[in-house]
């Protein structure tokens, strides 16, 4: 089965969007593990306090070595071993978040942080990386009402400015030819209610792999 990743700015909707389609691939009867990064693992988890911590100062090429830690233990400790089991792997958070943040966001160089992506995950590349695509300021609205901002979030105006044009980057065919160890991008309207945007995704995931995920029925919460 595939590995699944969702992407997107802050507030896009990526862990809601998660959890939705981790329930209704479970209830369809089908082998899942859904996991985020950072974290995922107890090592992930303790990483991630540290990064999203707002009293934490971390410097900007350590704040993206502790992002590879964490990654490359989920991945050799969950995902590679969920995928070779034959499980659905979902993961909130991948490659564009790094070059997202990391490159555009902080400015570290990306071709450094390209060879620090292949060490973490030895070549291992999603299936498809549904993009949530939303406005930066509609996103950080959205966010800061889910309660206070962690260390990331913030951040000034114009790093989530810089964030939230690569994303609208990753979307553009040049720089997924360019990208190759990102995998297959598909964006994904994240406007509307969450149950609007849950249609949008699973009407990708079918169009993408017909027969293969189960028709959705009503899915309530």
């Amino acid at each position: 089965m595939p590995f699944i990743v969702l992407e997107g700015p802050e507030g896009a909707g990526k862990t809601t969007q998660l959890r939705l389609l981790a329930e209704w691939l479970t209830e369809a009867g089908e082998t899942v593990v859904a996991v985020r990064e950072p974290g995922g693992t107890p090592l992930g988890d303790e990483i991630r306090r540290l990064l999203l911590e707002p009293s934490s100062d971390i410097a900007p090429r350590a704040e993206s070595l502790l992002f590879m830690a964490s990654r490359a233990q989920l991945i050799e400790r969950e995902i590679t071993p969920a995928l070779e089991k034959g499980a659905t792997v979902l993961l909130d958070r991948f490659f564009l978040s790094t070059y997202a943040y990391q490159v555009a966001g902080r400015g570290l160089p990306h071709e450094e942080i390209g060879s620090a992506n292949r060490l973490a995950t030895s070549a291992l590349r999603p299936d498809v990386t549904l993009l949530l695509t939303l406005p930066g300021e509609e996103g950080l609205k959205r966010a800061g009402a889910r309660g206070p901002s962690d260390r990331i979030e913030r951040a000034d105006a114009a790093f989530h400015e810089r964030v939230s044009r690569a994303f609208e980057e990753f979307a553009t065919r040049d720089w997924q030819r360019a990208h190759p160890e990102a995998g297959p991008v598909v964006t994904v309207d994240a406007r509307g209610t969450t149950d609007e945007v849950f249609a949008r995704v699973v009407a990708t995931l079918q169009q993408r792999w017909p027969g293969t995920f189960p028709s959705r029925t009503a899915h309530s919460r």
